[in-house]
This record gives structure tokens, sequence and C-alpha cells, in this order.
């Protein structure tokens, strides 16, 4: 009888030939009576090609490894337990200053803040500077040789988060030191300033990561010997003006100083106006303080700031003393 199909792929050769010969089946060799399924023999791999497979297997671990290591510092996952994560973004500044007011005078320009940085709605720090100097021409005097301070440097000012305007401050002033290494006379002047942190804090804002800041920044052009006053805001917005204003000041103090402005106004009229603006602020703006910085950059290059101070204020005023039946004014 003709053998099944499934038997005659397991029987050897020689056998298969004798049974087409003879028509009588030779049996296998015993170490082949078993069932047809075990009957199939695993193919004999090499030692030469176990080790081959084995080396390109690690050279390719070590290939992963070396991009998920590359590609984890590149990108760093979000870590919920560090606020310092590079993914985060400031989304509500917490320690914010307020009002920053900048006129144009005839010997000049100047500024004034106070010195308030509230955490939240807390008064808290109440010694923050919120007005600096970046650059300017480096002299020494021809007597004693001594260093003076610089001249035709940039006055900024700034509103909204502390923390933010540090950074500022420590680019622009990393900026002005480099200038200075080079060496070649050139500073850069309060225009320059102005318009490149327009660029910057544009740049920034569509990051959506912006520099959360409203910014004054005055000085004099060391050709011109014009005054210079100008404000950027936290997108990137910019203009100059003769009088100007942040944050709640621009609702409060810019009428003030519309109203008694004018071209040639002396030192101490400006410095008198902006006293006032504060106080009023200091009146209406639950953010302000009566204690307030002056600075001032004048035609002959000099650059000052001064020194914290209090201003006089009352509340003797008869609207201050009679509260509505609501608690208001």
């Amino acid at each position: 009888a003709p053998l099944s199909p499934l038997y005659q792929s397991n029987f050897p050769t020689i056998a298969k030939k004798k049974h087409e010969e003879t028509g009588k089946v030779s049996m296998p060799p015993a170490s082949l009576r078993r069932h047809p399924s075990r009957c199939l023999q695993s193919p004999s791999i090499s030692r030469t090609t176990i080790l081959n497979f084995a080396r390109r297997l690690s050279a390719l671990l070590v290939l992963l490894s070396s991009f998920t290591f590359a590609h984890a510092r590149r990108f760093p996952p979000p870590n919920l337990n560090n606020s310092m994560s590079a993914v985060q973004r400031t989304r509500r500044p917490i320690v914010t200053g307020t009002s920053v007011l900048g006129i144009k005078y005839a010997g000049g320009v100047m500024l004034a803040s106070d010195t308030l940085c509230s955490y939240g709605s807390m008064a808290k720090f109440k010694d923050a500077r919120r007005i600096a100097t970046i650059g300017g021409r480096e002299s020494c005097d021809p007597a004693t040789g001594a260093p003076l301070p610089p001249t035709y440097g940039t006055l900024v000012g700034a509103g909204g988060d502390y923390s933010d305007f540090q950074s500022i401050v420590d680019m622009l002033t990393a900026d002005a030191l480099q200038e200075q290494c080079e060496g070649d006379g050139d500073v850069q002047t309060a225009a320059e300033t102005w318009s490149y942190l327009r660029a910057v804090l544009y740049a920034r804002r569509n990051k959506m990561d912006p520099l959360w800041n409203d910014l004054i920044v005055a000085g004099i052009d060391p050709e011109s010997r014009a005054p210079f006053l100008g404000v950027v805001d936290k997108i990137g917005t910019a203009y100059e003006e003769d009088m100007v204003a942040t944050g709640f000041g621009s609702y409060i103090a810019i009428p003030i100083m519309r109203d008694r402005y004018r071209p040639d106004l002396e030192e101490g009229e400006a410095r008198a106006l902006l006293e006032d603006c504060m106080r009023v602020l200091f009146y209406r703006d639950c953010r302000a303080l009566n204690r307030m910085q002056i600075a001032k950059a004048e035609v002959d290059g000099t650059c000052l700031i001064s020194e914290p101070y209090e201003i006089e204020t009352s509340w003797d005023a008869p609207a201050f003393r009679s509260a509505n039946k609501d608690g208001g004014w």
C-alpha cells in the first residue's frame, strides 16, 4: 500500500526508493521511530554566526543608549516636583513692582519709582530698587587717576515681575561689558538699548515665554546730546514720548503730568512733579509705597540714581476721612 504523505516526508530517501522498486516497506531507523511531528530536526547554527549576531546586537544597544541620553539632555521631561523645570512658563508673576514714571526736562530726563515689591497682595519687600544704570563711557580723574562714574549710561526702570527685571539687567550688563572689552570707544546708547529690548521682549512673547515687565528706558545721546525716553511692554509694544508711566501710573499719573508739563521744566520742577505723582499713587494704588527713588541723566553725560527716601503724605483730606456706607470713598 502506498505510504501517506506525512510518512513520505519523514522517511529517508533510500527507504523511499526501495519502496518504489520492491513495493515493500523498509522500516526507518530506531532514532526516527517516533511521532511524525518530532521527526523534524532543527538546523545547526555555527558558533561564528552566534558571535557575529551578539556583536551586532551589542553595537545596536550602545547606539540606542547614546541616542536616548542625548535626547534626554536636549528635551528633558517635565519635573512636577521642581519649580525650575525647563518646560515651565511664568503664567502669573508673584513678586511684582508697580508704577515707574519718566519725564523730560530742560536739562535731561528723569525717572521715579517706589521701592516696594509685593508678594501677591502682601507688601513684602520694601527695599526693591527697580531702576538700574547700564553701560556708559569709562573715564578716570586726570589728577589722581581714580575711576569716575560712567558717563552717557542708560537708565532702565521696570514694573512687573522683579526676577525678570533682574534677568534683563544681567543680560544688558553682559552686553555692555562685551562692548567695553572690545575697546573701540563705542557705547550702546539709550535709543539702541530701547530698540534691542523691544526685539527681545517681542521674541520672548512669540515663544509663549514672555518677560513680565513694562520697561522705561532713558538716557542722553552722546553725539546729539538729545534726551531720550521710551517705553517697552512685555509683548514688545514700544513708543517714545516726553512723559511716560507704567502700571497704575499710566492711568493716574499721566493726566497729572500732561496738565503740568512744559518742555522748559527745570530740574527742581520736574522732581516736584514726579513726587506729586508718586504721592497720589501712594494714596490710590494699593501696591505703591511712599518710599521712592529718583534717577536722572543730564545732557553733560552725568547719570545718577538717588538713595531711597520717603515723601511726605497726609490722610487729613475730608475725602479720606468720610467713608461711604459701602466702605469706599
